[in-house]
Parts: C-alpha cells; structure tokens; sequence
C-alpha cells in the first residue's frame, strides 16, 4: 500500500488548493441480470489500490484532517454470501489507507461538506452517472452561497491531465509488472506457434494462449485476442476467431494478458500456417520486420511517439516502391498519404493500466518527448486487399500478394540510455518463423 500512498501524495501536490473526486468503475450489465466480470476504473485504482465496485475516493489538499476520504459499500454478510468479501469502512482505512472512510450511501449527504473550502472541483464529467449528479450539485450549493460567504470552487476542471501525466511515466515496480505481463504475453506466442498447422480453428489457437494466460496467474487476456488466418489478417480489429487455418496462408496473432493489478502486455505475431513462407509474403514480412526494427531502435529519451513511427513509416514505403507496390518519390509519397491502402494506423501506443494508455501525444504544436519509464508499443504492418481503393497514381495490386496481412508488435519502455525490449522474449526473425 506504500506504493499507492506514493502516488496519492504526488497527486495531492499536483491538485495544489483544487479537491478530485474520483469514482471506482461499477458493475455493468451483460444482459438480463448477469454482469460482465469487475474490471476496476484504472484512475481509481492507480491511486487506491481498491477493487471493488461502485466506491468514490475523495482527494482533498485543502483540509488537514482529512486528505484522502473513501465512500464504499460496508460489510455486510447477507450480500457478501452473493458477491463476495467486502473491505467495508474499516477496511477502507485499516488496509487501504484511507484517513477517513464512510459507507457509500453517505456520500449525498457529506459530498457538499468535504468540498467546502476547495479553490476548484476536479472531477471527469460524462463518465460517472451515478456521481456526477452530486458532485454538480455540491458545486452548485457553493455557487449558491458564495454572495454570503465570499467563497466557493472557482470552477469544474478534469483530473485527467494532471493524473495522466503521472501514470504516463512507469515507476520501477510498475515496470516489473510490465516485465511479468510480458513474459506471460511472450511464452504464450511462443506456445502458439509449436501448436499451430493447417486444419486447425483460429480460436483452437486462442485457446492456447488464453490457458496458458490463466495458467501463469493473470486476470485472462487484456483485450479481444486476435487470432487471424489469411484475409482476415487485413481486418485490423477481427475477433470472430472462427475460421478454419489454411496451409499456405498467414496467421496474425495479437493477443497479450492482464494482471491481476491490472497491466498489461501487448503482442502480435504473424507467422505461416504451414510453417514456411511463399516468396510474397516473405519479402512483405521481412519488410515490416525491418520497420519495426527500425523503430524500435528509435526508442530513445528525447525521441517522439512521432519520430519513432517516421522510422518504420521510412522503411515501409521505400520497401513497396523496391516491390512495385508504391511508385513515386519516398518524401511525396509519405507526404501525400498514397501508402494508406496498405498502412492504415500508427506505428504504437502508450501501455500500462490500459492497454491503449493514458498521457498525450502531443501538448498544442509540440510532440511530447519520450522520457525514462514511459512504455510504448511499436506495431507497423501491411495489410493487402481490395477493402480500400488503390490511390490515383499507384499500381494496381497483383492478385499474388492479396490476402496477406503482416504485423509484428513489441512493448518497449524507455531507458536512461535508450529502450528496454520487453517482449523480446517472442520470437520474430524469418528464420523462426518458419519450420
């Protein structure tokens, strides 16, 4: 719990005189009256460490008796034989930290008083409706009363840049659940690929690496795994999972596990079926392994998100003009966008408590420079079909490179003196690919 005590402190010196509220994530509904398994709100838990639904942590650097306050659901035995042990309100402050604690249903009476004094309200509107009613109408209580007492919030603001700045850069024991999430992520690849051959369902294939997942002791899978044979490579986010494996065809595999804690790995493989490349789609993937290697080795302090996807970007296009796929010059081309029928997203990703992190790219005209313990992942790749319309000016496709899609994905954390491989673990050189 020191960790999140951390955390809370930095946060609460960050807020300066402004009290947060910020809401656990509740339940939701799957249908009728069976709910999808707890995932916590990844804001609630960096700084709380608490898993349980439906609880309210209050932040509050403008009082000295109170700075850190949890609203959450008490003990009680009757509904804990349905859901399970609850922390209750001793909990709240024996285990977790908190100076007080109150039960949930108390939080439209006392919201009002422990916001009282604050200089603004730091609170995420649009995502907490069950909150933001009471939190509004505190405010409002304060607006109300400000002629008579001369004070009141100054205004509503978001916690997410403040939060978000701090959750972008990895503590240590961050990075070492990063590292076992990796780890898990990357044997599972490695598991897939001995299994895989012609024959076999996609989700046969997914089932693997999810076992595996819960095997090693994590959550299940971090996100919808994508295991994707032939054509159905070319669809970014395909999740049927359902199709046959065909010798001669391409698998994609995108898939990676989540902790316990909540982070998170992040990896695609593609490799054949059969276990040996055609011509084409050998010359495609050792292009896109060059771009990501490229990028990868662009991972510095000092570097930008942007930066490292102009590396592999580089790499792409001139690769496609060498194969007939792109004509034109290399500058006009990435310039114009003519690559996108085959290139449609970006090099990576911030990684961490979501899979698809939190923190900015940019701030205005600036792109936010790579610094130590920020982690990222690096995912070019090529995706060849007729889904898009070839740009005016460019070579029609040939009918034998159709139907391949290629992505190759690390996670990489930044160094002092450059970039840590994470994932380094799953294999990706053409020779092992094959077999």
């Amino acid at each position: 719990m020191s960790i999140f005590a951390q955390r809370r402190a930095r946060f609460l010196e960050q807020l300066g005189g402004v009290a947060a509220v910020i809401p656990a994530a509740p339940m939701v509904v799957h249908h009728a009256d069976c709910e999808y398994p707890f995932r916590q709100n990844s804001d609630f838990w960096y700084l709380t460490g608490f898993d349980e639904p439906g609880a309210v942590a209050l932040f509050l650097p403008h009082r000295d008796d109170a700075r850190f306050v949890l609203f959450v659901e008490p003990k009680e035995p009757t509904a804990e034989v349905w859901t399970g042990v609850r922390w209750g309100v001793d909990g709240a402050v024996t285990t977790f930290g908190a100076d007080l604690a109150h039960p949930l249903a108390e939080l439209p009476q006392r919201l009002a008083d422990y916001l009282k004094g604050a200089e603004g309200i730091a609170f995420r509107v649009g995502r907490h409706p069950q909150v933001e009613p009471l939190v509004l109408e505190a405010w409002g209580q304060q607006l109300d009363r400000a002629p008579r007492s001369g004070a009141a919030a100054l205004g509503l603001v978001a916690p997410c840049p403040l939060l978000h700045a701090q959750r972008l850069r990895k503590g240590p024991e961050e990075l070492e659940r990063m590292r076992e999430a990796a780890r898990i992520s990357a044997e599972a690849h490695e598991l897939a690929r001995q299994v895989t051959r012609p024959g076999l369902k996609e989700r046969q294939v997914q089932a693997v690496i999810e076992q595996h997942f819960l095997e090693q002791g994590a959550r299940g899978p971090a996100y919808g795994s994508i295991v994707a044979g032939g054509d159905n490579a070319c669809v970014l986010h395909y999740t049927a999972n359902s199709a046959e494996l065909r010798d001669g065809d391409l698998v994609l595999i995108d898939a990676g596990c989540s902790l316990n804690d909540y982070y998170n790995g992040d990896i695609t493989r593609t490799f054949p079926v059969g276990g040996r490349f055609s011509g084409e789609q050998r010359a495609l993937y050792g292009l896109v392994l060059a771009a990501q290697e490229a990028a990868v080795a662009a991972v510095a302090p000092g570097q930008t998100a942007e930066g490292v996807h102009d590396a592999a970007l580089r790499v792409l296009v001139e690769g496609l003009v060498e194969l007939g796929l792109l004509a034109g010059d290399l500058d006009g081309l990435i310039d114009q966008g003519a690559y996108r029928h085959l290139y449609m997203h970006r090099t990576g990703h911030w990684l961490g408590l979501d899979v698809h992190d939190v923190g900015a790219y940019r701030l205005g005209e600036h792109h936010v420079e790579l610094e130590p313990g920020m982690v990222l992942t690096v995912e070019p790749g090529l995706y060849v079909s007729d889904r898009l319309p070839v740009p005016e000016g460019q070579p029609a496709i040939d009918e034998r490179w159709k139907g391949i899609g290629i992505r190759i994905e690390d996670d990489v954390a930044v160094t002092e003196r450059g970039h840590e491989n994470l994932t380094a673990a799953a294999a990706k050189a053409v020779s092992a690919m094959e077999r």
